[in-house]
């Protein structure tokens, strides 16, 4: 394989990756609005769980075989990546059929973990089960997914995960919009239909899957005719020994955002000294809306990080530890030139950025709040991704399941203190420790492995954030020309986001460029 085959593989799944994630966080802003804080709450209590049990499922397959698939490639041995794609057809079926089991079955015990009270405890249990039967389909979908990146053909996986989002997030709005405005029909019936979206977006995902297989099918046989039969044949149980290996790392960060949600969840009605009204608002906000606009700035950066990953994977196969130093330097700067500002900025426009989602003063004050603590929170999102994905490069894979470990330890200890001392924000404050822990932990190991000296960020670390703390100045003198921070209209609070993002934006890219720092990341982004 090619470097440039491999940059321009990378870049497909990352462009790819970037609109599916887009398409995830904005239907938020449609489907709030037709269901309100009722069905967002109803669809998260389903999801996350459904989630979790959908990456135990699949077990990390997309990347673990790709790993896997392309590393026996590269030495002529197609036979053992056939093989394992045929046993893992029987396999990925019995694991999404038992998913599917557990989660259907076990949904009113999971349900009752949270600790709802009697009116809501039905409605959760059938989200669930709805929900549980997209795990039948996608742990097949996987395997094929990671198959076809086994071969560097990067384009089909690239198509199915587009077209299984815009299905999901088509048949989310076009089904809750029909029921609520059309039929008048009940918010759990609006919900019901957003959770079995998940459905049918796998099975579009799949239909493009077999597209590619038939089409392809062909070329990867004569491919794998070229080459001599081995005479050594590498047994099932090696085989999925190495793949579980590969695989536990990508579970563990896939998850990992899940299972603090999940924390959240399921100690929201037993520590939280609120109404189960109020309740009921907060948690929207940490789980679902102000969530999934913390996710806009780790999304970009990620996206643009984690193509220098294969780079600092086949520097550190070369033992070139200078290269791989280079290599992580360039992923720490791309995730914090953009994360920092982008995730501060979101702070300060906590209250204006939910507006869109209510303009009840009592509910804007308290997702407002919500958002403006939330949005740094982003910083350690986007850090522990990315040093999950140097860990894997480096095949120090373990050490993130050690960390991650540790800071779900920490967030479930410090949860419950966090919530009745500090109220709604705990949680958060919890989570921002929990991470922290985890991050600490994957550098220790980054720099025990490569030697790295973290003082190569020094200067450019200070730069963002004495630039992010000008521009975020920049925008309470917006706030000051134009009465405060709370908007008393969207309209309102549209023209000063404008205001706010364009000032800020020319205010933070200014000062780098003057410095020679944009300069410095734009190379990065011309080398990825």
């Amino acid at each position: 394989m090619t470097v440039s085959k491999m940059i321009r593989g990378t870049m497909i799944l990352t462009i790819a990756a970037f609109v599916s994630r887009l398409l995830g966080i904005f239907f938020v802003f449609p489907y709030h609005a037709l269901t309100g804080d009722d069905g967002v709450n109803l669809y998260q209590y389903a999801y996350t769980p459904y989630a979790i049990m959908l990456s135990i499922s699949t077990m990390g397959l997309p990347l673990a075989v790709s790993k896997f698939v392309s590393k026996y490639n590269a030495v002529g041995d197609y036979e053992a990546g056939k093989r394992l794609f045929k046993s893992g057809i029987l396999i990925m079926t019995v694991t999404g059929i038992l998913g599917f089991l557990i989660l259907f079955l076990g949904a009113p015990a999971f349900t009752a973990l949270y600790g709802f009270h009697a009116d809501l405890y039905p409605k959760v249990v059938f989200m669930i089960r709805i929900v549980s039967i997209a795990i039948l389909i996608v742990p097949v979908m996987s395997l094929m997914r990671g198959y076809f990146q086994g071969f560097q053909s990067m384009g089909p996986t690239a198509v199915s995960q587009v077209a299984e989002q815009i299905f999901r997030v088509a048949f989310i709005l076009i089904g809750a919009f029909l029921v609520i405005k059309v039929f008048n029909g009940t918010v759990l019936t609006a919900a019901a239909i957003a959770t079995f979206a998940a459905f049918v977006g796998s099975v579009a995902g799949l239909y493009v899957m077999m597209h590619y297989w038939v089409v392809r099918r062909p070329y990867l046989q004569k491919m794998q005719q070229n080459i001599a039969d081995r005479r050594y044949k590498m047994s099932y149980r090696s085989m999925y020994k190495e793949l579980v290996t590969y695989a536990f790392p990508f579970v563990a960060v896939g998850i990992a955002m899940q299972l603090y949600q999940l924390i959240d969840q399921l100690m929201a009605y037993h520590y939280f000294e609120y109404s189960p009204e109020l309740i009921n608002i907060i948690n929207a906000d940490l789980t679902m809306n102000d969530q999934k606009m913390v996710m806009i700035p780790v999304v970009l950066a990620t996206s643009l990080a984690s193509s220098a990953i294969p780079a600092i994977i086949t520097s550190y196969s070369k033992k070139d530890l200078n290269d791989v130093t280079n290599k992580i330097t360039q992923a720490f700067e791309l995730v914090l030139f953009f994360t920092i500002p982008a995730s501060i900025g979101l702070s300060s426009l906590g209250y204006m950025v939910h507006s869109y989602f209510t303009l009840n003063p009592e509910q804007l004050q308290i997702g407002g709040q919500i958002l403006t603590w939330y949005a740094p929170t982003a910083i350690f999102f986007a850090l522990f991704q990315v040093t999950a994905s140097v860990l894997q490069g480096i095949n120090r894979q373990k050490v993130t399941l050690v960390s991650l470990g540790l800071g779900i330890l920490v967030k479930i200890l410090l949860n419950p203190v966090c919530m009745k001392t500090i109220g709604m924000v705990g949680p958060i404050v919890a989570t921002d420790i929990g991470y922290f822990l985890c991050i600490l932990i994957n550098l220790i190991s980054i720099k025990k492995a490569t030697g790295y000296q973290f003082s190569l960020m020094g200067l450019q670390l200070v730069q963002m954030i004495g630039y992010t703390t000008l521009m975020v100045l920049v925008i309470n003198l917006i706030f000051l020309i134009f009465g405060g921070r709370v908007p008393h209209s969207r309209s309102s609070a549209t023209v000063i986001i404008i205001f706010c993002v364009v000032a800020g934006a020319m205010t933070y890219l200014g000062l780098a460029k003057w410095t020679g720092l944009l300069k410095k990341i734009a190379g990065h982004l011309k080398v990825q």
